[in-house]
Parts: C-alpha cells; structure tokens; sequence
C-alpha cells in the first residue's frame, strides 16, 4: 500500500471517530427531595440533588451532587431553589471548586417565600466537576421538586484535528 493510501485510510479512521463522537448525548434532570426545610447547616454544604428526572449518559451522581463531565464541551447548567423568607437561600454553582455564578435572597420576616436561580453555559473538559453550594447557615424547600439543577451537553468539542493528513 503506498504511504498516501496509508494517510488516506488513517483519515477516514479519525472521521469515523469525530462522528461517532459526535453523537453523545449527555443530559440530566434533578430535585433536591427531603421532605421540607432543608438546612440551615453550619457550613458550606454541597446540595445533593436525589431525585432524578433524567441522567442520560450518567455523567450526574445522585449521591454525591456532583456532575462530572464524560467528554470535552460547552455545557448548559441551570439552577433553582425556593425557601422560607425566615433564613437566607444562597446557591453558588461550582466548577472544580471555584464559584461561577449564584442566586441568592436576604433573611427577611416579611416574606412569606423566596424563589430564585441561574444559569451558566461552561466550556468542560473530560472530568471537570460541576455541583451547586449552599452556603453556610443557608436553607431551601427541598419538597415538591421546587428545587432543581439540570444540565447538558450543548456541542462536544472536537478532536485534535488530523496531523496524519497533513503534507
């Protein structure tokens, strides 16, 4: 077989590759479900999310709250909560435990309720871990799927491209 054969086929290998990855698929859907007031706690707590709505490609654990990326890409994150006005609610979504983006409310008596959230799109690579925080002396309504983390896969990255091709 001459070498331009050779370079052709190992093209046609690395293309095959990138389509077949292309098709993953990684999504997920998630409620915090405790039966009520959940928290305030001490100290930062990371929110565990227990009751799954969908977990395509198992890349969120349901017992520990963490996400963990199955492949490089730009992910989709969004976040919710809803609490009593009586303690504060901070959430804080994390990757690889630095903070990207928060919702938050005030301690108030006022307030019979509070609701909030985020989003955040993160380019990912193979491995990093995403999760939601709640603060310290935080709480939420963790009953009735009010408080939810979801997330997906919006567009894989590529792979290195093809120095196999080249010359």
């Amino acid at each position: 077989m001459a070498c331009w054969e050779d370079r052709l086929q190992a093209c046609e290998q690395k293309i095959a590759d990138l389509m077949e990855k292309e098709k993953t698929i990684v999504a997920f859907s998630a409620a915090a479900e405790y039966g009520g007031a959940y928290g305030p706690f001490n100290k930062e707590t990371v929110l565990v999310y227990n009751k799954l709505f969908a977990n395509v490609g198992n890349a969120y654990c349901n017992s520990t709250g963490v996400f963990a990326a199955p492949v490089a890409g730009v992910y989709c994150f969004i976040f919710s909560y809803h609490a009593g006005g009586h303690e504060i609610a901070k959430l804080t979504l994390i990757k690889n435990g630095d903070s990207v983006v928060m919702t938050s409310d005030h301690k108030t008596g006022a307030d019979g309720a509070d609701n909030g959230g985020n989003a955040a799109v993160l380019e990912l690579k193979r491995g990093d871990q995403v999760y939601v925080r709640m603060a310290a002396c935080s709480h939420v309504w963790a009953a009735g799927c009010h408080v939810t983390f979801s997330g997906f896969l919006v567009s894989q990255s590529p792979a290195e491209h093809c120095n196999v091709c080249e010359n």
